[in-house]
């Protein structure tokens, strides 16, 4: 430290011859330096046991939602894709499976519920298709039991795409002379390969393939910079909070179905998967969503009420958890739902060139 002394001399003072001279002023005390305790901060979550805690509970995201009943082959996905973008599966020749679930969008519209025939909206959310063909059922009351049934339902579904029958199907496919050899290529074996049944079997097995890692899969497989200290930090919140007693599995829930509501009443007339079943042990119980690109697929909830990912986790906390989660908790936990947000393989989704139509295919119907 550097001490600056002034010495101040009076302007013409003169001693006299005799006098004593003045004391010299005594010399000012040097300044203590201010010496602060250096801030330590408090250790971050161990992300060593976390990646061990989180890989028992989540397990590993595969390649391929594997059926045994519909085995991926790439002569069904190339058709499954041209199906998924074919609007002339709907009345109108306005609706195609994309157009409820864009795959350029994380595959949900944004809309609380959905357009379909005529601008009619069903009562419930669409759901994403990104990773759903690992769920242990589809729709919000699992009504349908893979992405094989929810294709085939969705085409003759009354307000969706509004096929007046099954047999409508083949019909309007064997029209359009682009199909012939698609169908033929993907499945060899069949002697009438153009089916409703095997309209659906093509778009599910393109869909089992739409599975999106995220920089969480890399942490899981040990790159700690994969995610930031936010989202570490976020990670514990999520287990000192309760989420994984739904949240569970490659797809961070969507393998079971539980009671919306069951620490306090959720407010719903939505009987949920009692409609299904008719057994009242199942009244409010609905599918657990995946949280894989949560961030992306708003708005929330099963009917699209919730418009923020944060008023979504602290509904969650209350209702389900009966936890009054803080605000910091809530944008801790919305910090590492941000790192489940998943990469899209562009060329896979990209929108294929639609064969063109026969003399036969039908005309859109309005009515």
């Amino acid at each position: 430290m550097i001490v600056r002394v002034l010495c101040v001399v009076g302007a013409g003072a003169v001693l006299a011859c005799g006098d004593a001279p003045a004391p010299a002023p005594e010399p000012a005390a040097p300044e203590r330096a201010s010496v602060e305790a250096p801030v330590t901060e408090p250790p971050g979550p161990d992300r060593a046991a976390l990646r061990t805690r989180a890989n028992a509970i989540f397990g590993v995201l595969p390649d391929e939602a594997k059926s045994a009943s519909n085995p991926v082959s790439e002569e069904k996905i190339t058709l499954g894709r041209i199906l998924y973008y074919e609007p002339r599966l709907s009345r109108d020749h306005d609706v195609s499976c994309n157009s409820c679930h864009p795959l350029d969008r994380f595959g949900a519209d944004g809309e609380a519920t959905s357009r379909g025939h005529r601008g009619q909206r069903g009562e419930r959310n669409a759901p994403t298709v990104y990773n759903a063909a690992l769920h242990v059922a589809q729709c919000w009351d699992g009504r349908a039991a893979d992405v094989e049934e929810l294709a085939k339902r969705s085409v003759l579904n009354p307000v969706e795409m509004v096929v007046p029958n099954e047999a409508s199907v083949p019909e309007v496919l064997k029209s359009i002379p682009g199909y012939v050899p698609l169908f033929a290529a993907a499945f060899p074996d069949d002697e009438d390969p153009i089916t409703t049944d095997n309209m659906a079997r093509a778009i599910g097995a393109f869909e089992r393939r739409l599975l999106t890692p995220s920089r969480f899969d890399a942490f899981l497989e040990g790159e700690d910079t994969a995610l930031n200290d936010a989202e570490v930090e976020g990670l514990d919140a999520f287990f000192s909070a309760g989420c994984i007693q739904c949240h569970v599995g490659p797809t961070l829930g969507g393998i079971s179905f539980q009671k919306l509501g069951r620490n306090e009443p959720y407010p719903t007339d939505d009987a949920g998967r009692f409609l299904v079943t008719g057994k009242e042990a199942n009244r409010f119980f609905f599918k657990v969503p995946s949280l894989r690109n949560v961030a992306e697929t708003g708005p929330w909830f099963h009917d699209g009420g919730v418009a923020g990912l944060p008023e979504a986790v602290h509904l969650m906390g209350r209702h389900q958890l009966g936890v009054d989660l803080s605000p910091d908790q809530v944008a801790s936990i919305v910090a590492f739902l941000g790192s489940l947000t998943g990469e899209v393989d562009q060329v896979y989704i990209e929108q294929p060139r639609l064969p063109g139509s026969g003399p036969d295919t039908p005309a859109p119907d309005p009515s």
